[in-house]
């Protein structure tokens, strides 16, 4: 990465934060899945009265379907990764689409993110979507810098050796 400028430089290393970040949310979820089960009863009301009634044990033994978050996230984790890696190797090559593409994961990502706070959840997953969101911010900025902009739009060596020739 020597010869990129900063911005370009800067915008690789949050891809990965976030890549590690997507880790971190993934384990979380894992490890503290009857948290977030017992923050999603709070917004439903007949797994709500049966978690009043009969606690966690009734809960994941009655009829009510819980929905899968580490599988969800797990799932997510992967095509993200796998997306923003492959993207990344396209940034460092110089291609501007791949800075589009890349801003519009943060913005969906984000927005998926932001819904996600609109519901009830445990302080540590609240803080950790912040935490996302802020790091999303960043890597737009980056992408959206000027040394990004130019890097983008100069002609690639290649290029100038056909005209030339």
């Amino acid at each position: 990465m020597g010869q990129l400028p900063t911005s370009v430089r800067r915008s690789i290393m949050l891809v990965r934060a976030l890549v590690a970040w997507g880790v971190l949310a993934t384990a979380l979820t894992v490890l503290l899945r009857d948290e977030l089960v017992v923050a999603w009863a709070r917004g439903n009301q007949a797994a709500q009265e049966v978690l009043d009634e009969g606690g966690l044990e009734a809960l994941k033994s009655s009829s009510i379907r819980i929905p899968g978050f580490a599988a969800l996230t797990v799932t997510f984790l992967v095509v993200y990764a796998a997306l923003v890696l492959v993207l990344v190797a396209f940034l460092r090559g110089g291609h501007p689409w791949s800075r589009v593409v890349l801003t519009a994961t943060a913005a969906f990502t984000s927005f998926a993110i932001a819904v996600g706070l609109w519901r009830a959840q445990p302080p540590l997953f609240v803080g950790l979507g912040v935490v996302a969101l802020g790091l999303n911010a960043a890597l737009v900025w980056f992408l959206w810098r000027e040394d990004t902009g130019r890097f983008l739009h100069e002609d690639v060596p290649a290029a100038e050796a056909l005209s030339q020739g």
